[in-house]
């Protein structure tokens, strides 16, 4: 199962569970270098993503939305690695009431994603994006800024905001949780099987509540999916194996469909 989402990778477990290929998405600066080592590490198995997450932590406990100043300083190391990139992620827009607590503090997010929209252009790379309490806003923002190529990661708006992304060619990946998750399963049963791709977002979104999320837990978002679909597990692989090469074609090495 290809297309995964992990933020702490646990290897034995990985290779154990017959696992292919890993992308490692990034949040913030003071993880690149420690994702590209990984790569460098496991050529041709993890894959990394980076890019500038719309929650950025201050100290352990304390977080906020992030800041251009926070995109100032991860843009020269995503330059500097960016021929080993296959993606610019996890971007995107996060209004929860938390982390926002006025339009500048949404606006502020906006200018972060439209940059990093600008950079992956010109680097030819998809985007994985992450739209928590902002799935309207996000599909918009990517829609208006031309945005072809978007993995919108554990989506939780409504499914009818999802099929406007359908429309737009973006893809969907659908985290373990969904065992848990009537908003998951409804935006399963609406989405086209074309558009859906596999996560497990790693430690979180697992089957359990509380519980850290393993990447073997893949094969229940796979199997899930299959029984909502009313389609066989082989063909919910396939079909998620070839939308995830169709949007990181850069996996080809790793994985023959």
């Amino acid at each position: 199962h290809p297309s995964i989402s992990i933020k702490r990778l646990f290897f034995s477990d990985i290779v154990q569970a017959g696992l292919l290929a890993v992308l490692a998405v990034a949040e913030h600066v003071g993880e690149f270098e420690k994702i590209v080592l990984l790569s460098k590490r496991y050529p041709g198995f993890i894959f990394p993503c980076l890019g500038v997450h719309p929650v950025q932590e201050v100290s352990p406990g304390q977080q906020r939305g992030a800041s251009l100043k926070d995109l100032e300083d991860a843009l020269p190391v995503i330059e500097e690695y960016k021929d080993q990139l296959v993606g610019i992620g996890e971007v995107g827009l996060d209004f929860t009431p938390r982390f926002v607590s006025n339009e500048t503090d949404k606006d502020d997010q906006r200018q972060v994603l439209i940059r990093q929209i600008v950079l992956a252009k010109t680097l030819d790379l998809p985007l994985n994006v992450h739209s928590r309490s902002a799935g309207r806003p996000t599909i918009h923002l990517l829609k208006e800024q031309g945005v072809e190529k978007a993995l919108l990661h554990a989506f939780d708006g409504k499914p009818s905001v999802a099929m406007e992304g359908v429309k737009a060619g973006y893809l969907f990946s659908i985290p373990p949780s969904i065992i848990r998750s009537e908003q998951k399963q409804k935006l399963v049963k609406q989405l086209p099987l074309e558009n859906i791709c596999l996560e497990t977002d790693s430690p979180a979104l697992g089957p359990e509540k509380q519980v850290r999320n393993e990447p073997r837990n893949i094969c229940i978002s796979a199997e899930y999916i299959s029984q909502i679909k009313g389609v066989t597990l082989e063909h919910v692989i396939k079909v998620t194996t070839q939308n995830a090469l169709r949007l990181f074609p850069k996996l080809q090495s790793a994985i023959r469909p």
